[in-house]
């Protein structure tokens, strides 16, 4: 199962029914990747909820009305993972969305992989 993909899928399913927030159970990748959408603005915050097993409520970002994030592909699956070098990596939809990358330094865009230099695992893209 593809929990990545579970988790991106929700955000936008409950973006297009105007919810508030979506809960989920939580790991270190999902929380990574959460931090990085909140820092790019796709999501208003997140927060991890302790218990038996570890939840993330994610509250999600409007714009006019509208959800911030309009849709998300997966790049690279657990059947056939997609690696870039820093030389490959295109801005996603002319600049109007961005990828992120799985990098030995650590999880970051599109455009924070090209300023430092980097390539990795294309984990998917969101606009």
């Amino acid at each position: 199962m593809d929990t990545l993909a579970n988790m991106l899928i929700a955000i936008k399913n409950a973006g297009l029914v105007k919810k508030a927030s979506v809960t989920m159970p939580a790991s270190k990748l999902k929380t990574a990747v959460l931090s990085l959408l909140k820092d790019e603005g796709y999501i208003k915050t997140y927060h991890v909820l302790d218990g038996t097993k570890p939840t993330v409520e994610i509250v999600l970002e409007y714009k006019g009305g509208l959800p911030r994030v309009h849709d998300v592909a997966r790049v690279s699956k657990p059947s056939k993972r997609v690696y870039t070098g820093v030389k490959e990596i295109t801005p996603t939809k002319y600049g109007h969305g961005m990828a992120v990358l799985s990098t030995p330094k650590g999880i970051m865009t599109d455009k924070q992989a090209r300023k430092e230099m980097v390539g990795g695992e294309i984990l998917f893209t969101i606009w």
